[in-house]
């Protein structure tokens, strides 16, 4: 292995010469190679970047200032330290040769002990030169590259795929609730746990692989030649193998988890960034879907994005949260439920998908028809429970978050709906339609159009249960009611988000109402029933 900041390019058209300098500077224990004349170095250089380039004034081609003007114009992937040797020791050609980029020179005839003197005092700068360098390149706690850096990188490696047409994939990492570990155990356990992530990411990348610590417990990795699927599988490992490591520091044991979102360069990839947003995006996905998984880009789309300005000068979404606006949750389904149980489910309730919870009620999943129609294989899958063909990856969000976030992120994803929970249970769906809805009913309190009818249900025969669902939609719409009711009473400062988020809720729930009672025989005196209590309590429906 050569030694480390000792590589030497020297260049002379004078073959006697370099033969002399060059058995000097071994003796020296300098690595050095050699070059005829300018265009030889630059090649040189280009192939395998030196610590030290002593070059010649005077060379055929390509002279020795003309050298280090391109040297110092290249973007190489360190300093160079120039070194000339001339015969040149006017005062004037000297200044020259330093304003060109040189930092020091030497006069002919060389003398060997000046010439390793003036090395080794080279060598001296350049490691002082190398050891800021990398303070500056690489992140103090785990010595991984900066972000920075870590762009610098990337954007090689996006010309370097542009040309060859090889894969090319972004990993972006989060380690899950990173602030309950400062806040519970201290930094220095803080400190512990990002020092033993970069352990585990060392330890399962390649060399080609650029890892860097993002920002706080966020990490990203650059992964060459490496398609999408065969990085969610990368991920996967990665993930298993922190989620199952006893973390160690200051007399405390714990474990971590991380999220992971997984991008693939593609042909309407426009830009190296937008690879790193794509991983982000993803990301996001696996945290908003209960975090300690890992999601793909893939799953998105490219959507616009909505850039809204904080201030929201129209005052649309100022004060709004989930809760105002999302559709409520009557009735789901549980993961000890068959999916014959299921099927009979979404036929009758005309929706295509719902949440899935345990015994405790928390939000486990969500079941699409899609998932269903996936296992029709066998008679024998009618009687499988709902855990076994659902997917745990719920895209959620609190019943307090602000609703401009829910708009965004349905917005630049190709996802139709969220579920909203509360302590971990599904109370709601926020879906691209109940937004619409939602808007449709702010338009109309605003007095700008008139409002259209209900549409018409479908009609079909009468499905098991329908008059439970009667009674629990009517239950639900007179408990929104009296919320509403309440909320008036109170003479809040803003009527406007109570007044639409519960008129918008309300109406979803009509609607369905009006659809369960004309599957059941006598559903039609509940459904009146219902609409005559929502009016004596307070509540009205358009």
């Amino acid at each position: 292995m050569n030694p480390p900041n000792r590589r030497v390019l020297l260049v002379d058209d004078d073959p006697a010469l370099r033969r002399i300098l060059s058995h000097w500077l071994r003796g020296a224990d300098f690595d050095v190679r050699e070059a005829g004349n300018g265009m030889e170095a630059l090649a040189a250089i280009e192939a395998d970047c030196p610590d030290f380039l002593i070059t010649d004034w005077e060379m055929p081609v390509v002279d020795g200032p003309e050298l280090c003007r391109r040297v110092r114009a290249s973007n190489l992937p360190k300093y160079v330290y120039i070194l000339f040797l001339t015969i040149r020791s006017a005062p004037a050609e000297m200044i020259t040769g330093l304003e060109i980029g040189a930092d020091d020179y030497l006069g002919k005839p060389i003398l060997q002990g000046e010439l390793l003197a003036r090395m080794r005092a080279a060598g001296r700068i350049v490691a002082l030169e190398r050891r800021l360098s990398e303070m500056a390149r690489t992140d103090p706690l785990t010595r991984l590259w900066t972000q920075r850096t870590f762009y610098e990188v990337l954007e090689k490696e996006w010309e370097r795929v542009s040309r060859s047409g090889a894969p090319l994939s972004c990993a972006m990492i989060d380690l899950d609730f990173f602030k309950r570990v400062n806040d519970m155990h201290g930094h220095p356990v803080g400190d512990a746990v990002l020092k033993t992530i970069t352990e585990i990411l060392l330890r399962n990348c390649r060399a080609s692989d650029t890892i860097c610590r993002y920002g706080g417990e966020e990490f990203c990795a650059l992964l060459p030649d490496t398609t999408e699927e065969a990085a969610v599988a990368w991920a996967e490992r990665l993930r298993a193998s922190l989620s199952g490591t006893v973390i160690r520091g200051g007399g405390t044991e714990l474990r971590v988890t991380a999220s992971f979102g997984v991008a693939q360069r593609r042909d309407d990839t426009q830009t190296s960034a937008g690879l790193v947003d794509q991983a982000d995006q993803a990301l996001l996905c696996a945290k908003q879907s209960g975090r300690d998984r890992v999601v793909s880009f893939e799953l998105l789309n490219s959507a616009r994005q909505i850039d809204l300005d904080e201030s929201d000068q129209h005052g649309i979404f100022r004060g709004i949260t989930a809760r105002h606006v999302m559709s409520p949750m009557v009735v789901g389904l549980h993961e000890d439920e068959t999916v014959g149980q299921a099927a009979e489910f979404f036929l009758r309730s005309r929706i295509n998908s719902t949440p899935v919870v345990n015994r405790e009620g928390k939000l486990v999943g969500i079941l699409s028809e899609k998932d269903l129609l996936a296992t029709m294989v066998s008679f024998d899958s009618w009687e499988s429970p709902v855990r076994d063909v659902m997917k745990p990856n719920v895209i959620c969000y609190d019943e307090d978050t602000p609703i401009r976030v829910v708009y965004e992120f349905l917005c630049r994803v190709s996802i139709r709906r969220v579920v909203i929970v509360a302590d971990g249970c599904p109370v709601g769906t926020i879906s691209r339609g109940t937004l619409l809805r939602w808007f449709r009913n702010l338009v109309l309190s605003k007095g700008l159009v008139e409002t259209t009818s209900t549409p018409e249900p479908h009609d079909e025969k009468d499905p098991h249960r329908s008059k439970d669902r009667l009674a629990e939609t009517a239950e639900t719409i007179a408990g929104l009611a009296r919320e509403l009711q309440r909320r008036l009473r109170e003479d809040p400062r803003d009527l406007v988000p109570f007044v639409v988020g519960g008129a918008t809720r309300m109406q979803e729930l009509v609607t369905d109402l009006l659809a369960f009672s004309r599957y059941a025989n006598d559903a039609g005196q509940t459904g009146a029933a219902a609409i005559r209590s929502m009016h004596l309590t307070g509540g009205h429906t358009d």
